[in-house]
């Protein structure tokens, strides 16, 4: 908002700085595990007694145990802040309008279609969505011969039921009485949300629906209203469980930018087919960076809301404390549009219905604050060609766009992103009832998070407390904020040999590639994560993009999406040879834009 102090909020946290040096963490000593013996070691975790808890000690598990700043500390489970509006400044209850898009110029270096563009065309009746849906299924089916790579990124499509929607929304155009802009756009669902006729998999081999018809998401649900496309369950990681989307039970989609990549997790699938060209935006879930990971590994645009912002419903936000809903976008457009969607408050829901509906396009609130803060220490800990892309990006927006930076310290990173690790597979190992059927590299994991006691989760929540106090001073000190950092600290993530077939477990990788994006989880604060540049890769041919996060107070979404349309100008009039397409990028408009 334009003036932070009078800004209100709901379950903020007291204002309280912990000053403590930063540390940089240890060398991960986990076992980097693949193939065959990947499947050894899972049975011998399963079955012998005391191998999780050695395994759970070895990965750092018991560090915060050491922490004397836990002492006296109150645990906070749930990260979840609601932020008011000021009095005489309610957000309108209507629909958002669409007239202020900053969409990409027309002739701007590789870009992608945007809903815009869906919406133009359709308007000009130079292609309908039938003839659009048309096109895509053959790429995308997986009950068809010879099936098309791009199909490794569907679970499932419900082709007639895709079919029908499409009809329905060609006749709404020919009779001239569109829904609104995204009426006939398709878009596509990552597998752990609900969908009526789809099963749930969530990646795995069980279906979690159980057999019984599946209630739709809210989220999917407000884009069909609004004539969204539901074309498809996109493909992720099993049980979310890790950032590399590898998954030996549906085929693991090969990063668009460079085969020789994954696309990151775990909305892997969804990331795959925005990226491509086959969708312009999808809806995806994000406990530890798995929009925001996926979107830098894609090139995409990525936003992880305040916790509980947007509903989960038939699930409770409740339920889990660090994952939450959000869109993964081809660019700012899609993300702020389908954000607003999404964002709209679920009155069946305790959490979603205290919010305020999302701002109209282009209100003054949509503007970015333009201090950006830096945490040195920990920012300089990834790879530098990581490092200079942020940073060139950082000296655009200093120059072009009026934002200055400045230095801040977060207290206990390395023991905060254990303790988020800690809490993530407590919440996911709590659902899961049985390990049988799961992939090797899932039965350790959650074999390991068996072994938490109680007492070491306690006080992973007291430090969820701290940190959140420590952010709030930062807020507070510095209205506005955004903290900035790489979104991960590596471009990419190479595929090793014998993985897609057997599967792998690298919890190095993982910690390392999980350096930036748990803090957004763990305090439930909102991050956007935008492209920035295009580096060599280690293997294979395609330069990988490189990512940059921005992380806001408790409901400053949309001052994160005004940063994002700052950085998108970066990518687009800054950089040297502009925004790049995959190769195999596919033209779902046929050129009519």
């Amino acid at each position: 908002m334009s003036n932070h102090a009078q800004t209100a909020y709901i379950n903020l946290p007291d204002a309280r700085a912990l000053n403590v040096p930063y540390e940089a963490p240890p060398a991960s000593q986990n076992p980097v595990v693949k193939g065959r013996p990947l499947a050894f070691l899972a049975s011998l975790v399963e079955n012998v007694p005391l191998l999780p808890t050695i395994l759970y000690r070895n990965a750092g598990f018991a560090s915060l145990r050491t922490l004397e700043e836990l002492d006296g500390v109150t645990p906070r489970f749930d990260p979840t802040v609601i932020r008011l509006p000021p009095p005489g400044d309610e957000a309108p209850t209507s629909e958002p309008q669409y007239t202020n898009l900053r969409t990409p110029n027309q002739n701007a270096s590789g870009r992608f279609y945007t809903v815009v563009d869906y919406h133009d065309v359709y308007k000009s009746g130079r292609l309908t969505p039938s003839d659009v849906v048309e096109s895509l299924m053959p790429l995308i089916r997986r009950d068809v011969p010879d099936r098309s790579p791009h199909s490794t990124a569907f679970i499932d499509s419900r082709v007639d039921a895709v079919r029908e929607a499409a009809a329905a929304s060609t006749r709404r155009w020919k009779d001239g009485k569109p829904l609104g802009l995204l009426d006939g756009v398709p878009f596509g669902a990552k597998d752990d949300l609900d969908v009526k006729g789809y099963k749930r998999y969530i990646g795995s081999t069980k279906d979690y629906t159980e057999g019984k018809e599946a209630e739709t998401s809210w989220c999917v649900s407000k884009v069909e209203e609004a004539g969204g496309i539901m074309v498809g369950k996109l493909s992720m990681h099993e049980l979310g469980m890790d950032t590399t989307n590898n998954n030996p039970n549906w085929g693991t989609p090969l990063n668009p930018y460079n085969s020789s990549y994954y696309t990151g997790g775990s909305t892997g699938g969804g990331a795959y087919a925005v990226a491509s060209g086959l969708i312009p935006f999808c809806i995806g879930s994000d406990g530890g960076g798995s929009v925001r990971i996926p979107s830098n590994y894609c090139g995409l645009y990525g936003l992880k809301p305040s916790h509980g912002r947007v509903s989960t419903e038939p699930l409770q936000s409740s339920d889990n404390s660090v994952t939450v809903r959000g869109p993964v976008a081809s660019n700012m457009a899609d993300l702020d549009v389908s954000y607003r969607i999404l964002a709209a408050p679920n009155p069946a829901d305790d959490c979603s219905s205290k919010f305020s509906p999302p701002r109209p396009l282009g209100s003054p609130s949509g503007s970015p604050s333009k201090t950006l803060g830096i945490c040195k220490s920990w920012f300089d800990r990834a790879d530098p060609p990581v490092q200079q892309a942020c940073h060139s990006a950082l000296q655009y927006l200093v120059s072009e766009h009026g934002y200055k930076t400045i230095d801040i310290d977060i207290p206990l990173l390395h023991q905060g992103q254990m303790a988020h690790a800690m809490t993530i597979l407590a919440e996911t190992t709590a659902k899961v009832k049985s390990l049988a059927g799961l992939t090797p590299a899932n039965k350790i994991l959650l074999s390991v998070s068996r072994a938490t006691p109680a007492t070491d989760y306690l006080l992973a929540q007291k430090l969820r407390q701290v940190l959140m106090q420590h952010l709030a001073h930062l807020f507070q000190t510095h209205p506005g904020l955004i903290i900035v950092t790489p979104t991960t600290p590596n471009a990419g993530w190479p595929i090793g040999d014998g993985e897609l077939s057997h599967g792998m477990s690298d919890g190095n990788t993982q910690v390392r590639n999980m350096e930036y994006v748990w803090l957004a989880n763990f305090t439930g604060v909102p991050c956007i994560q935008f492209p920035v540049g295009y580096v060599e890769p280690v293997k294979g041919n395609g330069k990988m993009p490189v990512g940059m996060m921005g992380a806001g107070q408790w409901g400053s979404e949309e001052e994160l999406i005004g940063f994002g349309y700052d950085g998108e100008d970066w990518l687009s009039r800054g950089y040297e040879g502009g925004r790049r397409r995959p190769e195999a990028w596919v033209d779902l408009l046929k050129g009519q834009i």
